[in-house]
C-alpha cells in the first residue's frame, strides 16, 4: 500500500504525537499529556513516543508477528531503555497505539486509546476506536468544559482530571494506554478486514479526528476526499483553521487551543 503522513504539533511546545510507516504497516502514537505533573521520567513524552514508535516498526517487521505480540515486544524494549527513572510512577510516559498491517489478504488492525483508524468501503466508513477512558472520570472532564481554553482555572481542572486518569490507568477499573507493562498489549482492540473490502484507510491522533468527531465541521467522506486530493498536511491545516475560528473553547471545549495531530493515509494499489 502507498502511505503519506504528516505530523505537527499543536502549539509551542514539543510535538508528542507520532507517525511512521513502511510500504505494509501505519502507526500513529498519541503521548497523554501530563499537565505539568511529574512522570519520574527524565526522558519525556517525545522521546517515549519515538522510542516505541521505532521498536514497533522494528518488532513488526516479521509479518508472522501478531499486531499485539509487537506491540507487547516493543513495550518491554522501551522499557528497558531507562531502568534509571521511576517507571512505577503513575504518570510514567505513555500513549495511545492505531496500527493498521497490509497482508496478502487482509488489513489487520489494533487500536489501544482513543487514536482512531478509519477505513473506506465501498459504501461506508467503518471508525475503529477504542473509548474506554470517555467512561470514567465523567465529572472530572464535565468540570474542564465550565472554563475558557488557557486560563489558570481550566490548567488547573485539567491537572485534576489527569491526576485521576492516572491512578486507574492500566487498571480493570479504569483503561488502557501503552505505558511500561506488556500487558497493555493484550488489552487492545484488534480485529481484521478482507484487503479487497477497503479502498483506503486513515490512522489519525484524536487531534485529527475531532474534526469529524467534537467539531462536527467535517464528515469522513470530506476527509477522505480532501487526504486523496492534498494529502495529510493539508488536513492538519484544515483542523487548524477551524480551531482558529474558537481559540478559547467556547464553542468545543477542549484541553488545548490546539492539540498535537498525526496522521497516516493508506491507499491500497497506488504507486508512488
Amino acid at each position: 500500500m502507498y502511505v503519506s503522513v504528516a505530523t505537527q504539533a499543536g502549539g509551542s511546545a514539543p510535538n508528542e504525537d507520532w507517525v511512521g510507516c513502511t510500504p505494509s504497516l501505519a502507526v500513529v502514537l498519541d503521548g497523554l499529556s501530563t499537565a505539568g505533573l511529574d512522570t519520574g521520567c527524565r526522558h519525556g513524552v517525545p522521546w517515549y513516543v519515538a522510542q516505541l514508535g521505532g521498536h514497533l516498526v522494528a518488532a513488526l517487521a516479521s509479518p508472522e508477528k501478531s499486531l499485539a505480540d509487537g506491540l507487547a515486544q516493543a513495550l518491554e524494549q522501551v522499557a528497558a531503555l531507562h531502568p534509571a527513572c521511576d517507571l512505577k510512577n503513575p504518570g510514567t510516559p505513555s500513549a495511545t497505539v492505531a496500527l493498521l498491517r497490509e497482508g496478502p489478504d487482509r488489513l489487520d488492525h489494533l487500536v489501544l486509546a482513543d487514536s482512531p483508524i478509519v477505513l473506506e468501503k465501498e459504501n461506508e466508513f467503518v471508525v475503529l476506536t477504542d473509548l474506554r477512558v470517555d467512561e470514567v472520570c465523567g465529572d472530572l472532564r464535565a468540570e474542564t468544559e465550565r472554563f475558557e481554553t488557557g486560563t489558570p482555572e481550566h490548567s488547573a481542572s485539567v491537572a485534576r482530571l489527569v491526576s485521576a486518569q492516572r491512578a486507574i490507568r492500566n487498571t480493570p477499573e479504569g483503561y488502557w494506554v501503552a505505558s511500561v507493562g506488556p500487558e497493555a498489549a493484550y488489552h487492545a482492540l484488534t480485529g481484521a478486514a478482507g484487503a479487497d473490502e477497503v479502498r483506503s484507510a486513515a490512522v489519525l491522533s484524536d487531534g485529527v479526528s475531532r474534526l469529524v468527531t467534537e467539531y462536527q465541521m467535517a464528515t469522513w467522506a470530506a476527509v477522505f476526499d480532501e487526504l486523496r486530493a492534498a494529502g495529510p498536511a493539508s488536513l492538519i491545516s484544515t483542523v487548524r483553521n477551524v480551531e482558529a475560528t474558537d481559540p478559547h473553547g467556547r464553542r468545543w471545549p477542549r484541553y488545548k487551543a490546539g492539540d498535537d495531530a498525526a496522521v497516516a493515509f493508506c491507499q491500497r494499489g497506488v504507486g508512488v
